[in-house]
C-alpha cells in the first residue's frame, strides 16, 4: 500500500497518464493503471498487458469508461488481499470501486465511453479522453490516498 499523500501529485500523476495516451499511443485503462503502478506497487509491465482489452470502453465496444477500469485495477491492488485472504477483501474493494464510478459519473454526466465521447449519441461529447484519463487518475488517487491512511489500514 502506497506511504505517501497521492492527491497531492494526483497533477503530476494525470499528466504522466495523458502523455501515455498521446506520445505512446497507449489506451486510456492503460494510461491510467500504468501512470499510476509505480506508486502503488505493481508491475507496470503487467497492468500494461493486463488493461489492453478495457480500451475503447472495453474492447472497442464503447461502454465502460477504460479510464474507470484502469482505476479499478489500481484500487484492486491497494485493497484486494490477494489469494491468500481470498474473499476477505472483496467487500471493501467493491466498496471502492463503487466510489470511484459514482464519483467520475457525477463529475462527467456518464461512464459510457460512447455518451463521453459523444459518438452515436444525439448529444455532443460530455468529456475528451484526455479529461476523462485526468478525472480517473485524480479521484483513484484520491481514494487511494485514503484507503491507506493509518485510521484505514487493517
Amino acid at each position: 500500500m502506497p506511504s505517501c499523500d497521492l492527491t497531492t501529485r494526483s497533477d503530476e500523476l494525470a499528466a504522466r497518464a495523458v502523455a501515455l495516451r498521446a506520445e505512446r499511443g497507449y489506451n486510456c485503462a492503460q494510461a491510467v493503471a500504468c501512470a499510476l503502478a509505480p506508486e502503488i506497487g505493481a508491475d507496470t509491465e503487467a497492468c500494461y498487458v493486463l488493461s489492453e482489452g478495457f480500451g475503447g470502453g472495453m474492447g472497442g465496444h464503447t461502454e465502460t469508461c477504460g479510464a474507470i477500469s484502469g482505476g479499478v485495477m489500481a484500487l484492486g491492488q491497494v485493497s484486494s488481499g490477494g489469494t491468500a485472504l481470498s474473499g476477505t477483501t472483496k467487500k471493501r474493494t467493491y466498496e471502492l470501486t463503487r466510489e470511484l464510478v459514482e464519483r467520475f459519473g457525477a463529475k462527467n454526466g456518464s461512464t459510457i465511453c460512447c455518451e463521453l465521447k459523444g459518438t452515436g449519441c444525439e448529444h455532443g461529447p460530455l468529456r475528451s479522453c484526455p479529461g476523462c484519463i485526468e478525472d480517473a487518475v485524480k479521484i483513484t488517487a484520491e481514494i487511494i490516498t485514503r484507503q491507506s491512511a493509518p485510521e484505514n489500514a487493517a
